[in-house]
């Protein structure tokens, strides 16, 4: 594979660099840097911003506002909005849901939702796990029961990231409950406003509250809100965890926090010597660099290989790039936390995820609730242990 890139490229790299770092508000920008909580207002402000200039939905089919880019464009735009510490635009929307409707939805439903998705008119949340359906997400229990030109909904979904700032989720519902367990679940659009849906906060180790408990108590649903065909949600399922998981390697995002492990290693803390002069500390930070840096080649390939695939089907090798990714991803929190010291050990947060009274150095505050935070990223979009068995399976044959 040739790794160099083309003048155009270079070009096309500073032009990312420049609107990343100068149209994304420096406020937003900071929160993300420093691990702070971003608000619903910070989310779409900065995904406004990027819609407006038609850099919010790349991934699109270009007919809804995506770009026809070279997979080597669209990780140069990955990279550099990672770097730049801009917050990437809501998955829930743009990632997951948005790809899915504009894959599968019939020409009605994605006229109806495609436009206020990418502008963030709507912001989506998932309805996927439940209690004792997460790695198992086929057991799922929710039903949907179809009466007339309604569904009547009813169950519990689990973990739902942002389930307050949603006003809209796309929900796994069991549509035939004879059917083998995958092949009798739909993929079902619904009002979060609607009669009969409770939301419920859970307040994590960290101390904020991300996510929630959704209760669906007899909540009808227009039929004309089922996404594809009835009981083919699995399929639909698949596709999107598909693009979750290559979104979840996040590269861009583990420079930038190596950049600024760097940076903290370089203080003088308490009057010490600097953490950066410590041979065992630097060696832990090369290794995971090496890492990193294998990581970014495998990313390459994937968004290489990205157009020789069949329309609609996923690279198992996105399983991959989330299971290096999030393993990454959790080093550089350890070694954030080396860094910090014992500064990282007292902090309180608020429910919105800001620290409310820091002790020592404020660039110290979010390190213990990121660590906290980042044990998460082994589980979500498929656990890494799933994720091994698929590579075991689709790519090694084994």
């Amino acid at each position: 594979m040739d790794l160099s890139f083309t003048d155009d490229e270079r070009a096309f790299r500073q032009e990312m660099r420049q609107f990343f770092r100068t149209k994304i508000p420096d406020s937003i920008r900071a929160k993300v840097a420093e691990g702070e909580g971003l608000t619903k207002d910070d989310l779409v402000t900065s995904q406004r911003i990027m819609n407006d200039h038609g850099l919010a939905t790349v991934n699109w089919p270009v007919a809804w506002g995506g770009k026809d880019w070279s997979p080597v464009q669209v990780y140069l735009y990955q990279d550099e909005m990672q770097q730049a510490n801009a917050p990437t635009p809501i998955a829930f929307n743009v990632s997951m849901v948005g790809p899915v409707i504009a894959q599968f939805g019939s020409e009605e439903i994605k006229a109806r939702f495609l436009p206020k998705t990418a502008s963030a008119e709507i912001f989506w949340c998932q309805g996927f796990s439940e209690p004792g359906s997460g790695s198992d997400l086929a057991s799922l229990r929710t039903r949907a029961e179809r009466k007339g030109d309604k569904y009547v909904v009813n169950g519990q979904k689990i973990w739902t990231t942002l389930g307050h700032y949603g006003d809209w989720i796309f929900c796994l519902c069991r549509t035939d409950p004879t059917a083998k367990a995958q092949e009798g679940i739909s993929f079902i659009l619904i009002d979060m406003n609607n009669p009969g849906i409770t939301v419920r906060p859970i307040y994590l180790i960290d101390g904020g509250r991300e996510v929630n408990e959704v209760f669906f108590d007899n909540v009808e649903v227009p039929v004309e809100n089922l996404v594809g065909q009835e009981n083919k949600g699995w399929d639909y399922a698949k596709f999107l965890l598909g693009n979750e998981r290559t979104g979840i390697a996040r590269v861009g995002i583990s420079k930038a926090k190596v950049a600024r492990i760097k940076e903290l290693a370089a203080l003088e803390m308490s009057g010490g010597r600097p953490l950066i002069h410590d041979e065992r500390f630097r060696e832990k930070l090369a290794a995971v660099e090496v890492e990193l840096k294998a990581l970014e080649m495998t990313q390459l390939r994937v968004v290489a290989d990205e157009r020789k695939l069949e329309k609609g089907k996923q690279n198992p090798a996105s399983s991959i790039l989330k299971l290096k990714g999030s393993v990454i991803q959790q080093q550089l929190t350890e070694l954030l936390m080396e860094v910090v010291g014992p500064y990282a050990m007292p902090y309180q947060r608020d429910f919105e995820g800001r620290n409310e009274a820091p002790v020592g150095p404020e660039y110290a505050t979010e390190a213990a609730p990121m660590y906290f935070n980042y044990r998460k990223v082994s589980i979500y979009g498929g656990s890494n242990e799933i994720q091994r068995n698929i590579i075991s399976k689709a790519i090694l044959g084994l």
